[in-house]
């Protein structure tokens, strides 16, 4: 199952006051993410966000589609809350208010992936 890593540039100083903020975080009201098609497209397995000074960087666990990732997520209300109340922290401004600009972001703030290990991979966790 695998793993995409999203990266935030932030402010420096505002660890604390970002960490509040998803304190608060509304999950999203449905791990299953569906296809253009209403047909299961993948499952949401969890996410954690870790920052250090200027970067911040949000981990999601997930299986099926990626591309299901972006529109699941651009379609929760919980998830542009936490955008408006973010937005005041990022050093770069993006636009994150309709689907489409959403999922744009998310496509451009993806993280290279260069490995992920897992028992699944594992020769000896068979």
């Amino acid at each position: 199952m695998p793993f995409a890593a999203i990266t935030y540039r932030v402010e420096p100083g505002h660890e604390d006051e970002i960490a509040e903020i998803f304190a608060g975080f509304q999950r999203t009201s449905t791990p299953v993410m569906r296809g253009d098609d209403g047909e299961r497209a993948g499952r949401l397995l969890g996410t954690a966000v870790f920052i250090k000074e200027d970067v911040m960087v949000r981990v999601i666990h997930y299986e099926g589609d990626f591309g299901a990732v972006a529109a699941h997520m651009a379609g929760q209300r919980g998830v542009h809350l936490l955008e408006e109340k973010l937005a005041p922290y990022l050093a770069e401004r993006r636009d994150t208010s309709t689907p489409e600009a959403f999922g744009a972001y998310f496509r451009d703030a993806v993280m290279r992936c260069v490995s992920q290990l897992s028992i699944d991979t594992h020769p000896a966790g068979r």
